[in-house]
């Protein structure tokens, strides 16, 4: 059913000409039940005129959103002629403009807001005069109206509160998307700055080292375009010819081929894997890449090692990881830079945490993640 209503709501914000017109039909069947229902003997029968009038004091909801302030005068006036010139039936309920209030309530600004209190202030009272001229009706009348105007006003809220969720989602995704892009980036220009200073110096002592070399950073960069193209292509707006490719982040098949990139830039990189490993959720399965990846860039970028060491644990629940190189350590004055904040944003965006420091005996730099995920029992449901 919340599908189906979802649906329907989304067909409705695509098409709103169509949910007036359907509104205005649902109204005139409601008015019309009092002309098919059977009158008293006493009372004057129904007329066409009258239907006709009544008719005519729906017709005007079909412009109730572009011309709210407009309509509502219309069906005061129709209205008003209806009981001035016909002797027709009366309807429970003020069916039109309960609709058009709430209309004016939910989507006008404020000024339009108190012309129609102003308007109903009026007619209001003038309608019960017209009518039985009790302060029953009067009383009846005037709460309907306001509960109206209340349900519009609720309903103004909770699309702006909506409007600012969808706000704050989108940046969010901006900063995901921002945070990925200088993962990326960050990672493969740190490699090709390191492959094309070593390239010179290899071309003169060791020309197959310096091939390598030259080959690594066009592996690189083409690796760095593809990933950036994946991540993009959900951004295309449709201009460009053929469908937006959507392949899936890199997950934890795609750490051999980060490692050996590393290892190609002249790093020795040691990997080992304890515990049960078992698949990860997409999303988990990317961050661990991610984190990862920065946590090499880092070394490349800032830690002048010569060997480095990656360790995932998986646990019952959970899955621990493990960076540690044998360089120069913590600098002082660092303040982490924005590739270590972004290791912390994503362990906090899984339930995790993210630990980084000077190494065992305050030797090299270590960066240590703990990521809650799947058990084995809830992976083989």
């Amino acid at each position: 059913m919340r599908g189906w209503w979802e649906r329907g709501r989304a067909l409705g914000a695509a098409h709103p000409q169509a949910v007036d017109l359907g509104i205005a039909l649902l109204v005139q069947a409601a008015m019309t039940m009092p002309f098919v229902v059977p009158r008293p003997p006493d009372l004057e029968p129904a007329t066409w005129p009258a239907y006709g009038l009544t008719t005519l004091t729906v017709v005007p909801l079909i412009w109730r959103r572009r011309a709210p302030l407009a309509v509502l005068i219309a069906i005061i006036a129709t209205s008003a002629l209806y009981k001035l010139a016909v002797e027709g039936p009366g309807q429970p309920l003020p069916y039109t403009g309960l609709v058009i209030v709430y209309t004016l309530a939910a989507g006008s600004p404020p000024w339009k807001r108190l012309v129609t209190g102003g308007l109903m202030a009026v007619a209001v009272p003038v309608s019960v005069w017209l009518n039985t001229r009790t302060a029953r009706e009067l009383t009846f009348s005037l709460f309907v109206f306001a509960a109206a105007y209340v349900f519009g006003r609720l309903t103004d809220a909770r699309q702006r509160a909506n409007r600012i969720e969808a706000e704050r989602a989108a940046a969010r995704e901006r900063a995901r998307i921002a945070r990925e892009m200088h993962d990326i980036l960050s990672h493969a220009v740190s490699l090709m700055i390191v492959q094309a200073e070593a390239g010179p110096v290899a071309v003169r002592t060791a020309p197959e080292r310096a091939e390598a070399a030259f080959d690594a950073i066009s592996t690189t960069g083409r690796e760095a375009m593809v990933q950036l193209r994946r991540m993009l292509g959900v951004l295309r707006t449709g201009d460009e010819p053929g469908p937006a490719p959507r392949e899936p982040q890199p997950g934890l098949a795609g750490l051999s081929g980060l490692l050996d990139r590393v290892r190609a830039s002249g790093l020795e990189v040691a990997y080992e894997s304890a515990g049960a490993v078992r698949p990860l959720p997409d999303a988990t399965g990317a961050t661990v890449f991610r984190i990862v990846q920065e946590a090499l860039t880092n070394v490349v970028k800032h830690a002048g090692a010569r060997t480095v060491s990656v360790q995932l644990t998986f646990g019952e629940g959970a899955l621990d990881i493990r960076v540690l190189d044998d360089g120069r350590g913590p600098q002082s004055g660092s303040g982490g830079g924005h590739g270590l904040i972004g290791v912390r944003e994503r362990a906090a965006a899984h339930g995790g945490t993210a630990v980084t420091g000077p190494g065992p005996d305050g030797r090299g730099f270590e960066v240590r993640v703990h990521l809650p995920v799947l058990s084995s029992a809830e992976v083989a449901r």
